[in-house]
């Protein structure tokens, strides 16, 4: 059979298999109890996030010297009749800012860092891995680059990088961007120096196809199913280094509300008054937790060889494999 006919053939059974792979991956998924409470908890953050000025009681910046430091559920009016009684639900910080609006707020910067760095360090990562993993010549060069970047550590690089730029959201997501990208590189590398020597990439070759072509349809959805995943622990680990920076006043600047920033503000007055960092930290530490089992049920899910009972031997083959990977018969 020739090379071309091959190609064609191995098209055509992983799109087959692929139709026949999708309805079952969604049963899978929906019923993952890691799926369903890491997606319900991220999708109830989200919704904190969005509805921030409908859920929120006071503007978050607003500063009330009179009633500062007040304990979770204290009440006062205000007006001149006394006809509008506040509630601070969460109590408020030594600038008399209400903590329950402040994190409500904050959702919004540390779940749009979180999903940025996320989304920008695999966007960059692919393709240098996709690049990395197929030219040979290349690949020493680009990983020496990745391993020199691992090697320093990821908030050291970080705190470097906002003390050069200076802080702001556009450099705090940058700053912790960059010391991601290496990590996403060696799993797409990995995954490319396996599919590479399938047959059915060498058929393409030995037919003509470019190599743009064939990194497109045969290597690139291959990564998918593992980006997803690793996108994930991405997420959860920017939300905590953002955190840090900003605890560590290297960060976004303190009059953004920020997780990390309520819990810098308060940490002084932590053993008076410990409502200060324990709500912002249960909201990070619940966010990080969720995004955390997320990624562990789709890995589960969409990984072969982690399903439990699963053949090792058979799952093997199949674990890298996906549109565009089937070896048609001879």
């Amino acid at each position: 059979m020739s090379a071309a006919r091959t190609e064609v053939l191995a098209d055509a059974a992983a799109a087959a298999a692929a139709s026949v792979r999708g309805p079952r991956l969604w049963s899978e998924l929906v019923h993952h109890p890691g799926v369903i409470f890491g997606g319900v908890i991220l999708l109830l953050m989200v919704a904190i996030a969005i509805l921030a000025p409908v859920l929120g009681t006071m503007n978050p910046a607003t500063i009330d010297p009179t009633h500062r430091n007040q304990l979770p559920g204290s009440e006062w009016t205000t007006g001149a009749g006394g006809e509008i009684v506040w509630t601070a639900w969460m109590g408020t910080d030594t600038l008399g800012r209400d903590l329950y609006s402040r994190v409500i707020y904050g959702a919004r910067v540390s779940l749009l860092v979180g999903a940025t760095v996320a989304a920008l360090s695999i966007a960059v990562g692919l393709v240098v891995g996709l690049v990395s993993g197929y030219v040979r010549w290349l690949d020493a060069i680009v990983m020496r680059i990745m391993d020199g970047l691992m090697a320093i550590p990821a908030i050291l690089l970080a705190i470097g990088l906002v003390s050069l730029w200076g802080g702001g959201l556009l450099t705090v997501i940058i700053a912790i961007a960059i010391p991601e990208i290496p990590r996403v590189v060696r799993l797409v590398r990995a995954i490319v120096l396996q599919i590479r020597e399938e047959p059915y990439v060498e058929a393409a070759v030995s037919v003509g196809t470019p190599v743009p072509l064939i990194l497109i349809r045969h290597v690139l959805p291959n990564t998918i199913a593992p980006l997803i995943v690793q996108g994930t622990y991405v997420c959860a680990s920017a939300i905590l280094v953002e955190a840090i920076l900003s605890f560590l006043g290297a960060g976004i600047p303190p009059e953004i509300p920020t997780w990390g920033n309520i819990m810098a503000e308060g940490r002084v007055l932590f053993q008076v008054y410990p409502h200060n960092i324990l709500f912002p930290g249960i909201f990070l530490a619940l966010t990080v937790l969720a995004v955390n089992v997320l990624g562990d049920g789709l890995r589960d899910t969409l990984d072969p060889r982690m399903a439990s009972g699963s053949d090792p031997d058979a799952s093997q083959g199949a674990g890298h494999r996906g549109s565009g990977s089937a070896i048609a018969p001879a």
